[in-house]
């Protein structure tokens, strides 16, 4: 069959290229048989490559190939030809046939078994598989056994510019400070081409700005973006939007392009200073108004945004530095004024401020453009009002003696309405700070006097209230602690610190002490305490005791002679006289009493009882008492024991018939249940043995004697039962002798007609001997042995 033009002219220039690439690898493979494939050979090529061959001497060496190229995206009507396998054993007798397999084979590429051309039977597309890696292989075409080894090659699918460059990250957002010089650096970007990049210029991509100019440029290979322009104010416009392309085949005409979007924005920098939005502002505030309230806002406004825009502000001059305070308020960035001292509108009646306000952070690089800051003037006006009344101070502090005469004047306290209608002034005592009502106070010129005797001994100080209130405005009070200190006058004597008893040893010596007493006074000397001690005149010279005062103000107590006998005397009682150095100064007589004892050779007491000479040896006065204690609490003890033993055997109440729960009362009468409302007898209620008389009880005794309650005759009909259980409750509760457990209460009368039927057996025609009692033993193995029981009875009474 003959070959088609394209495929001749194919195969001329085939066997070149391939010649041409594959050559260099031949030189240096390793030696092959002659008898290989040859792709694209003839045996022209193959005598040339013998010729070399002969040069090179390399005997025995074939021509090496291995590999062969596609166009990608070749659409033809026809299969491409890709390339021919051809042996030098193949003499075109058409004995040998060609086999190829691997990548694609027989789905993408096809060979003619006899001529070993291969076609490529589908678009292929090198993005997708850049080469496919194939075997070849002749063989005996009646055998099919392989004349040669397998040669294995690869087709490589040769690139065109088919894709388009991407920005795969886009779209861009990238920031860049304002007020930025020309060229400075903002974002850069980059995109992709699918194509080959190392055959020819598919995919050499080339940077423009599509839109965006003349604020921003763009470097045509790094596409790094740029600023335009100089000094870009972001008060004046904060965001750009700017279009980037890319262009394949190094930006030539014909080649595939790509776009996306870069958003820049502007940051903030401090270039704008603060500005007052008014150069005057008018406030007004009462002059009552609390400290520290806030009087009004000022605010400065800055173009600028963030920390940029953040300003402090500060008082710089006024007449009212020392009474106002302006603090900046971070959220809002504006200024308050608050209150630092009480206002007075009769004092001055208007102030006016001098305000600053500086941005905090500045930027050195726009220092030059001026002074960060921006000041305004503030008037501030006071409103009167009406105030409550003020004291003369803040606290008082008064002084009074003690024996102060009643209604005197303690002090005085003064108040005035600060107001320009000076409104008249009423003073009063808080009383919840004068409970016991021991001061009053003019109410017209607030004079406080005393209303009831004081005593320093008791409280030396008195906290009080005073309390002042405008005539013309009652809701106007103020209140003053005034503190008043009761001052000491000599109205105490003094006497002895505590009770003193002395114990004087028969075996002591003259001259011994045998005591040391201290005085005390209650009053409070601003000198202190001196005490002077003395005996009563007619014991000046008395023979047994003599004293001496002590430098610490204590006074001693000294024996005279020796050879006291308890015998004789037990007790001394020693009158002593104290005196205190007040103005007048007063005295007091406190008798110290002075037992004799017996003591051991070194002065302890041992006994100071004149019965121990006439008890026995080694038991003493004390010990028997104890003895005849405890004697009487056993002999007490066991009378409580026998007592209350008889007391529980005996009843409670006394009577001659047996007790009530033990009688069986017959009544032939059923009642008619809750209808029945007519035979009722309120008799029925009462206790049929309280009716005969009084019950005394022997439990108790009562208080008061009762007179035994009579019996109460029957009643009517019609009485009202509430009434009548209401008064016998206010008995049983006043009497004392009614007995405190319950009471068993008799009803000799059963009403007709109830409903629900009887529940008493009065009446009942039957008898126990007429019951059966074999029911009971449907109701278990117990009550089975019960009925058995009663069966056995009625059966005994019958015989």
């Amino acid at each position: 069959m003959p070959e088609r033009p394209a495929e001749m002219l194919l195969d001329l220039w085939t066997p070149l290229i391939i010649l041409w690439i594959t050559l260099p690898p031949c030189i240096y493979m390793a030696p092959m048989n002659q008898s290989q494939v040859l792709m694209g050979g003839s045996p022209l090529e193959l005598n040339r490559l013998t010729e070399e061959q002969r040069i090179l001497n390399r005997s025995k060496r074939g021509w090496v190939w291995n590999q062969m190229f596609v166009l990608e995206e070749f659409s033809g009507p026809e299969p491409i030809l890709v390339g021919r396998l051809h042996t030098d054993l193949d003499p075109g007798s058409k004995k040998i046939k060609y086999i190829l397999s691997g990548d694609g084979a027989g789905t993408i590429f096809q060979i003619n078994d006899i001529t070993g051309d291969i076609h490529a039977i589908k678009r292929l597309d090198r993005e997708e598989k850049a080469e496919y890696t194939l075997t070849a292989q002749a063989v005996d075409w009646e055998t099919n056994k392989p004349l040669e080894p397998p040669s294995e090659f690869i087709i490589k699918v040769q690139d065109i510019n088919d894709n388009a460059p991407e920005f795969l990250n886009g779209p861009y957002h990238a920031t860049v400070p304002e007020m930025s010089i020309l060229g400075t650096s903002v974002t850069n970007v980059t995109a992709t081409d699918a194509d080959d990049p190392v055959y020819g210029n598919s995919a050499k991509l080339v940077y423009s700005i599509l839109e965006g100019q003349p604020y921003f440029s763009i470097e045509p290979e790094t596409a790094i973006i740029k600023t335009a322009l100089p000094n870009m104010d972001r008060e004046a416009k904060e965001e750009y939007l700017v279009v980037i392309q890319a262009k394949d085949m190094g930006g030539h005409s014909g080649g595939l392009s790509g776009t996306t979007t870069l958003t820049v924005t502007l940051t903030d920098v401090n270039d704008n200073p603060p500005k007052f939005a008014q150069s005057l502002y008018h406030f007004s505030v009462p002059e009552d108004v609390v400290l520290g309230t806030a009087i009004g806002r000022v605010k400065a406004n800055d173009q600028d945004i963030g920390e940029n825009a953040q300003s402090s502000y500060d008082i710089i001059d006024g007449d009212g530095t020392a009474l106002f305070e302006i603090t900046s308020d971070a959220q809002a960035q504006d200024g308050i004024i608050r209150l630092r001292k009480p206002l007075d509108f009769e004092t001055k009646k208007s102030y006016t401020l001098k305000v600053e306000a500086a941005n905090v952070h500045i930027d050195p690089r726009f220092s030059g453009r001026g002074p960060f800051k921006d000041t305004a003037t503030v008037k501030i006006v006071v409103e009167d009002a009406d105030e409550p009344p003020v004291f003369s101070s803040p606290t008082y502090l008064l002084e009074v003696h003690e024996n102060a005469a009643l209604n005197s004047v303690i002090g005085q306290v003064t108040a005035r309405d600060p107001d320009i209608t000076a409104s008249p002034i009423r003073f009063s005592i808080d009383r919840h700070t004068d409970l016991e009502r021991q001061f009053n106070i003019n109410a017209d010129d607030g004079k406080i006097t005393l209303a009831t005797p004081l005593d320093r001994e008791l409280s030396v100080w008195h906290n009080i209230t005073i309390i002042a209130t405008e005539i013309r405005n009652h809701s106007q009070i103020s209140r003053v602690p005034v503190a008043i200190k009761v001052l000491d006058v000599n109205d105490n004597a003094p006497e002895f610190a505590s009770e003193y008893e002395a114990f004087l040893c028969e075996n002591g010596k003259p001259g011994q002490v045998i005591q040391t007493v201290s005085a005390m006074d209650k009053d409070d000397p601003k000198n202190g305490h001196y005490f002077l001690y003395s005996l009563l005149p007619e014991m000046v010279n008395n023979p047994n005791f003599t004293i001496k005062k002590n430098e610490d103000n204590s006074l001693s107590i000294l024996a005279k002679h020796n050879g006291f006998n308890r015998q004789k005397q037990e007790v001394y009682l020693l009158p002593i006289i104290i005196s205190d150095s007040g103005n007048p100064p007063l005295s007091s007589t406190s008798t110290l009493t002075i037992r004799v004892c017996g003591c051991s050779s070194d002065g302890v007491v041992q006994s100071c009882n004149v019965e121990a000479y006439v008890l026995p040896i080694g038991l003493s006065m004390g010990a028997l008492i104890a003895i005849l204690a405890c004697i009487i609490l056993l002999l007490v003890i066991v009378v409580l024991f026998v007592t209350l033993r008889r007391h529980k055997n005996e009843p409670l109440i006394i009577k001659d018939d047996e007790d009530v729960r033990e009688n069986i009362i017959r009544y032939d009468d059923e009642g008619g249940g809750e209808e029945d409302t007519e035979a009722f007898d309120i008799a029925t209620l009462q206790n049929p043995d309280g009716i005969n008389g009084f019950l005394p009880r022997k439990d108790i005794k009562p208080d008061l004697q009762f007179m035994p309650r009579q019996g109460l005759a029957p009643v009517p009909n019609g009485v009202d039962v509430d009434e009548f259980i209401n008064v016998r409750l206010h008995e049983a509760d006043n009497d004392p002798t009614a007995p405190p457990y319950d009471s068993i209460q008799i009803y000799g009368y059963e009403g007709r007609g109830s409903v629900a039927g009887s529940l008493s057996s009065l009446e009942s025609t039957t008898s126990d001997s007429d019951q059966n009692f074999d029911y009971l033993s449907d109701w278990g193995p117990r009550f089975k042995r019960l009925g058995e029981l009663y069966s056995v009875g009625e059966s005994d009474k019958e015989t």
